[in-house]
């Protein structure tokens, strides 16, 4: 019987370590990678703030301000599905600009990020959200 009982938390642990790192907090590595292409390659952190809230060094002088990536508040739909701010809507605007679908010039399109990685910066642009 004590050894089942010592068993027990074992597994328990292996199994809330399997959890965390399926977690895209702990270890989603398309979300990592998208991370990395926001804060380098990509600049977002510019304007959108290093947490993705809109309030970064150089969107304080423009006008409209950069979008809220941690209020999830998307209004492009930019594939006609019905729904804004879809993985898809997200990775088109970075792709193209949000001008293309009837948004801000200001957000140009970055068709010079490699596709994998404007894939995972979409991903990470989501998660985001609070």
């Amino acid at each position: 019987m004590s050894i089942i009982l010592r068993a027990r938390p074992v597994a328990l642990a292996v199994i809330g370590l399997g959890m965390l790192s399926t977690s895209p907090a702990f270890g989603d590595a398309t979300i990592e990678q998208g991370k990395t292409v926001y804060n380098t390659l990509g600049a977002c952190g510019t304007c959108h703030g290093p947490e993705g809230k809109g309030d970064g060094p150089a969107g304080a002088a423009l006008n409209p301000k950069p979008r809220s990536f941690a209020a999830g508040d998307f209004a492009l739909d930019t594939d006609g599905d019905g729904k804004t701010g879809t993985e898809t809507d997200v990775f088109n605007v970075i792709t193209n600009g949000a001008q293309k679908y009837g948004g801000s010039v200001m957000m140009v399109g970055r068709p010079d990020i490699p596709e994998a990685d404007r894939k995972a910066l979409a991903k990470y642009v989501l998660s985001l959200k609070q």
